[in-house]
């Protein structure tokens, strides 16, 4: 008989009974619980400077050094505190889209009524996608015959590698809390953002093969065309802000209106609602993700653009779609929902970067959920939502915002 919940055929052992699953899940939801109290208690007393704890060591590893008589020089803390800042882009960008991977496993066998991975890790299967990686990592890497080696070779690095530099502007939290802090960060992500899908063109014409060229084609024009609503939908966001900075846009949604609302640019009337629905949509297409997953489309491409590679390349791919998708929601945390900015007051005792996470992962659900509840759209009806409906809205969404703007200087 197969193992676990999933088993069709066989007998229920009484380990796999309705009773005794509910029962299972209760004592995880109650671990899960004692494991976020010390989690949460500890970032609350890490407060707004994770990165001091790396300032203290250095501090305690120099005064042992000198208890033995060696000396450490000061410009070694100039470099941690210089790097600390780009190995927290390079793990998060690694780390997150695993646990992804697996929150969209779970999530999506829940609203299909199953149980996802349960057991590769023990707790819900949480190391079921370090798994799948290391099978991966250890499968044979094919190059089709006939096929272009070095664009077959570069298209996942041009694919993932802009998303390293687009991280960099983001505030996790406060803008104190900025890796690298630019007055034009919105420009810079929306720039680089735009490259990965030369990554798709590469691998779609060096693959050598039919289904690869059609979905590096449908990628592209895909792209060409969500990227203008996505950036008309940002142009409110700017024009209320007035700056191109992120840190500033935090700052300008901080405080509540009538000491209820938060100042959230999701909140404003008419014209934060239009903008967020067209970013998310925009955005889901940008990412290629279902019901926009025409460049993949495995009943007609049987994959797209990457049919043809296998291994640490497809992951690469995988990788890149899941690091863009957490890039679009952080974008949207921070333009719409207030970054760091608590949702009351008298919640400001935890820090912000708690907050922008925690509003990152809300976007992250919607992407999830939108997934796996609408159907695929034909290639033809997919430009027409494009452009016969996201950018006359969205130019319509400008001039009304405009228009409130003129209204409240006068």
């Amino acid at each position: 008989m197969a193992r676990g919940p999933w088993a069709v055929t066989g007998p229920w052992t009484p380990s796999q009974t309705p009773d005794a699953l509910r029962k299972r899940y209760t004592r995880s939801l109650f671990f899960l619980a004692v494991l976020l109290f010390p989690l949460i208690g500890a970032m609350i007393w890490l407060g707004e400077h994770p990165f001091r704890v790396v300032e203290n060591l250095f501090v305690f590893s120099n005064r042992v050094a000198g208890w033995v008589g060696i000396s450490i020089p000061a410009w070694h803390l100039t470099v941690i505190s210089a790097a600390m800042p780009l190995l927290f882009v390079l793990g998060l960008i690694q780390v997150a889209p695993i646990f992804m991977v697996w929150w969209e496993m779970k999530i999506a066998a829940h609203i299909q009524v199953r149980l996802g991975p349960m057991w590769v890790g023990r707790w819900h299967g949480v190391l079921q996608t370090v798994a799948d990686g290391i099978k991966l990592l250890l499968k044979e890497d094919i190059v089709p015959i006939g096929a272009d080696r070095v664009l077959h070779f570069l298209a996942p690095v041009v694919a993932v590698a802009p998303a390293f530099v687009c991280f960099a502007p983001i505030p996790f939290g406060r803008p104190g809390l900025t890796p690298v802090p630019l007055d034009t960060g919105v420009l810079l992500v929306m720039g680089f953002s735009g490259l990965s899908v030369i990554g798709l063109l590469m691998a779609g014409w060096g693959s050598n093969s039919k289904y690869s060229a059609l979905g590096g084609l449908r990628a592209a024009a895909q792209a060409v065309s969500y990227e203008i609503p996505r950036v008309i939908a940002l142009l409110p966001v700017v024009m209320w802000a007035g700056t191109l900075s992120l840190g500033g846009m935090v700052q300008a949604q901080s405080g509540m209106w009538h000491g209820v609302v938060p100042r959230w640019f999701l909140f404003y009337p008419v014209v934060g609602q239009i903008s967020f629905i067209i970013y998310l949509i925009a955005s889901i297409a940008e990412t290629n993700r279902t019901p926009f997953d025409l460049a993949e489309a495995e009943s007609e491409l049987t994959s797209g653009f990457h049919t043809e590679y296998s291994g640490m390349k497809w992951a690469m791919f995988f990788m890149a779609e899941y690091a863009y998708m957490f890039l679009a929601c952080a974008l949207g945390a921070v333009l719409f929902l207030g970054g760091g900015a608590p949702l009351h007051p008298a919640l400001s005792f935890l820090p912000s970067y708690f907050w922008f996470f925690g509003k990152t992962l809300f976007m992250v659900f919607l992407f999830i959920w939108i997934r796996w509840t609408y159907p695929r759209m034909r290639v033809d009806h997919l430009m027409e939502f494009c452009w016969k409906f996201l950018i006359p809205w969205g130019l319509f969404n400008v001039v009304l915002a405009g228009l409130f703007i003129l209204m409240r200087s006068r």
